[in-house]
């Protein structure tokens, strides 16, 4: 599996049956597919869908059917549409259980910094800034660094999306919860030694019981 598959392999087995769940743009759309068939999760876009299936094979595209990233999705039997004020209705009313997000930088008191790298164009924050502030769980679901540099950090240096309010972040190398007292690694990927995670995390990580990540290579 690549890295991105693993992150979104892994990701997926931390959705449970009946949970309401916004998946955002990149990565984590791919989120969607490695659900187990057992389980029946809603998948929620901030432009007005809920009942997104998995990604659409080539024959399977419907111009008309975008997420909120316009990339082409497919809608589960029983899915719905409706306009982007009842969706953010549902976001910022506290309905969300939990929402995955990618990033710049999360640090290891659960801030995020994912929506502008300063001197660069962007289309602007979107929806994220009220999904990590209305969502009951939020999932950061990233590569562990970019470019070698390290993407979970002490603190982050570039302007915030939200101050406080991940609860988890899943890597290609490791699983890491945010908890009061810091940032604690609890699963490493089986060929990723605590070691190397520890190299490349800037962030200072608690470490105890570190169980291995199921992937299936």
């Amino acid at each position: 599996m690549n890295p991105k598959a693993i992150i979104a392999a892994r990701v997926a087995k931390e959705l449970h049956d009946g949970d309401l769940v916004n998946l955002g743009i990149g990565l984590p759309t791919l989120v969607a597919n490695y659900i187990p068939n057992a389980i029946n999760v809603f998948l929620q876009s901030e432009n007005g869908l809920i009942g997104l299936g998995p990604s659409p094979s080539e024959d399977e595209i419907d111009p008309n059917l975008t997420n909120a990233g316009a990339q082409y999705v497919t809608l589960k039997q029983g899915g719905m549409f409706f306009d982007s004020a009842v969706s953010f209705g549902i976001i910022r009313g506290g309905h969300v259980d939990v929402t995955v997000l990618g990033a710049l930088e999360v640090d290891q008191e659960g801030s995020l910094a994912s929506w502008i790298i300063p001197g660069k164009l962007v289309p602007g924050m979107g929806g994220a800034m009220d999904l990590v502030v209305g969502a009951k769980k939020v999932i950061i679901a990233t590569t562990h660094t970019n470019k070698g540099k390290p993407k979970i950090k002490k603190q982050c240096s570039l302007p915030l999306t939200a101050y406080k309010e991940v609860d988890m972040i899943v890597t290609e190398m490791a699983v890491i919860e945010v908890r009061f007292d810091g940032l604690h690694l609890i699963e490493r990927h089986p060929a990723v030694s605590i070691e190397t995670i520890i190299e490349h995390t800037d962030a200072e990580l608690i470490i105890n019981d570190v169980k291995l990540m199921e992937v299936n290579e």
